[in-house]
Formats: structure tokens, sequence, C-alpha cells
């Protein structure tokens, strides 16, 4: 079996340089904003925080996936130099990317014979998916083979848990997700819902919480019911956000008070597909835990 690589989508919200340092390449979503079209890839063609500050100015951006065309122009140079390819995806439940990316590895496993591409729907969202690619590229790097890792990625997907919260609901208002009654009435008792990624992969209220830092804090009790091994957690913990560092550190520091075990919370910028359906002012919170299930 030949070596491979792994590929993502920009979507997994981590660090252009923690990707690269991983071997790791990404594939960009596009974003539409005041007239122009932008790639996803963190804040080198549209800096991070003149996004937020268009948007709470009333910029309204708009997305766009990654077509099977440039899949199939991020691919093929890989592949012809012998390298098959273990591509994880943003969650089809969340975008259709992942039937774009079946079909574009469709037609070069066709052109190509002995070397091929294997996609894998992340069933994860922002930095939650980027936990499940790191994690997959560490199992690449220990020696585990192609074939093995695809298995590991689908076995081990349900695993990480999201944990979600806008602490302003005009962009949820504005993507469907809220009614704007309950955005106007929300916004007004300064509600922030508990969110979080499903077991097919969808981003699902579970309640309404009045105040960031009670929210914050139940972001932790989530982590202390589902966390592996509970408060002796040890793993990865990761913690996303659209340009509200002040609520960020809050919450970090609240975790690191109650895992002991926990010896860092890396913290990443939700990038601009993902901020542009989240608005500023939003933090998920990311672990390693039991499966996710309804």
């Amino acid at each position: 079996m030949a070596d491979y690589v792994i590929t993502c989508c920009s979507t997994v919200d981590l660090s252009e340089d923690l990707l690269k340092t991983g071997g790791i390449n990404y594939i960009p979503f596009t974003f539409h904003l005041d007239g122009k079209d932008y790639d996803d890839d963190y804040g080198k063609s549209y800096e991070i925080h003149r996004f937020y500050d268009a948007m709470r100015n009333g910029s309204i951006p708009t997305t766009s996936q990654v077509g099977t065309g440039r899949y199939e122009e991020e691919w093929r140079p890989l592949l012809a130099k012998g390298l098959n390819v273990l591509h994880i995806t943003l969650s089809s439940g969340i975008s259709g990317t992942y039937n774009s990316a079946l079909l574009a590895a469709d037609l070069l496993n066709e052109e190509f014979q002995d070397v091929r591409v294997e996609v894998v729907d992340s069933l994860c969202a922002s930095s939650g998916y980027g936990m499940l690619v790191m994690m997959a590229n560490a199992k690449r790097l220990e020696g585990m083979g192609f074939s093995d890792n695809l298995e590991w990625v689908k076995a081990n997907r349900l695993y990480i848990h999201h944990w979600f919260f806008p602490s302003v609901l005009t962009y949820l208002v504005k993507g469907g997700r809220v009614s704007k009654i309950s955005g106007m009435i929300g916004d007004t008792l300064h509600i922030c819902p508990l969110m979080n990624v499903d077991q097919k992969g969808r981003l699902i209220p579970r309640a309404k919480i009045r105040g960031k830092r009670k929210v914050m804090q139940a972001q932790v009790e989530k982590m202390i019911e589902h966390a592996e091994n509970g408060l002796d957690y040890d793993g990865k913990v990761y913690i996303c956000n659209s340009d509200c560092l002040d609520d960020v550190e809050y919450l970090k520091n609240r975790i690191l008070a109650t895992f002991k075990k926990v010896k860092q919370v890396e913290v990443f910028n939700i990038g601009t597909v993902i901020g542009s359906h989240t608005g500023p002012g939003t933090i998920g919170l990311f672990f390693k835990g039991d499966k996710r299930v309804d």
C-alpha cells in the first residue's frame, strides 16, 4: 500500500501553521463579502478581526462550499506523486461538501489505478472537526496504515464533543436556525442558547441560558458529564471563538481549575466560513468523551 496524506477543508478552524507542521493539506471554502470573493484561509485573504468588525457594522457574508473541481485540482498532484489521499470532510449534517468530495474521488479513482482517494464524513464541525483530523494525523505519523486510519476515523468521530453558544442571536436568525421573534426576545433578555453537534452531525439547540458566564459554566458541566474519565480527563481540549478572547480566557481558566490533569487548552479562531453563520461572540468547547447519542 502506498504512503498517504490526510486532507481536510478549511472549516477545521485550527491554524495554518498547525496543519502545515502536521503535513496536512487543507482545501479552502470561500466567502463573499461586500461584493468580493475570498478564500477561507486563516486570515491571509481577509484578517479575522476585520472580518468580524465588518459583520458588527452590518455586512452580511455568504459562503460557498468546496466544489468537485477544486477537490480534483488539489488531489490530482498528490495522486500523481504516488500518494493515497484520506480526506475528512466537514459534517454532512451541516454542508453538502461531503457529496462533492465523493464525486471528485470517484472521478479520480477511475483515472488512477495504483493509488486512490477515500472520503469520510467527520460528523463534526469547526475545531471539533479539527480535533478529529489532528488525532487521525497523529495515528498516521505513528505508522497507522491508510485503510486502518479510515476505519479509525469512522469508529471515533462520534466521540468528539462540541458545545457551542452564540452571545448574539442575530446571525442564527439570518441563517434560519432561530425565529425572528425568538431572536428578538433572546437578545433582549441576554439568552445564550447552548448547542451541540448530534450523532448525525447536525447543530442542535439544547438549552436556553441567560448570561454568558452561566452558559460557559454549563459548558464546563457538560464536559464533566461527558469527558473521557470525567474529572480525570487528560486529553485534548480545544476552544474556538469568533473575536471574543476575554470570554475565552474565563472559560479556559474554569476548565483548568476543574480538570486538574488537563495540561493545555488550545485556542483557535472560528474562521470566516463558520463565522459567517455564527457571527461574532460565539464560543465552542471540544473534547473527547463518551459516544454522542440523543
